[in-house]
């Protein structure tokens, strides 16, 4: 599964791109030759970091924008531990980890799809609140 929807460090970030629209994704997690979680690259990503600034997206790797290491949360999280997580790293997507391997990501939607609205709508306050 996460194989399928994860970008390799040396794939170029024109070929993260065509996944992301293959997907219908708006970001993908960035894999090392290990399938482990190296970082995450958005489509924003790849527009201010590479286009905007004259670099070509046929040569520039996934690799080359990774920053920092990524906030994740453990498969067996519960839903008010991935909320916290997201609200105090002010994240949109969280990476899911279970035994050191990737195995999903929980995005913002996903939260609109199975909390109570209340509940999304705080969250939607604080990721959008200025810093």
């Amino acid at each position: 599964m996460v194989g399928d929807t994860c970008v390799q460090e040396n794939e170029t970030l024109g070929a993260a791109a065509r996944k992301m629209k293959e997907l219908n994704v708006g970001a993908l997690p960035i894999c090392g030759p290990d399938d482990r979680l190296h970082g995450i690259i958005t489509d924003r990503d790849i527009v201010l970091k590479c286009v905007a600034k004259g670099k070509d997206p046929r040569t520039m790797t996934a690799g080359q924008l990774e920053q920092g290491k990524p906030v994740t949360i453990d498969a067996g999280a519960d839903a008010g531990r991935v909320l916290q997580a997201m609200e105090e790293h002010k994240i949109r997507r969280l990476p899911v980890i279970d035994n050191h391997r990737l195995v999903g990501m929980i995005s913002e939607a996903d939260l609109a799809r199975h909390l109570p609205e209340d509940q999304v709508g705080h969250f939607v306050e604080v990721i959008c609140a200025a810093p």
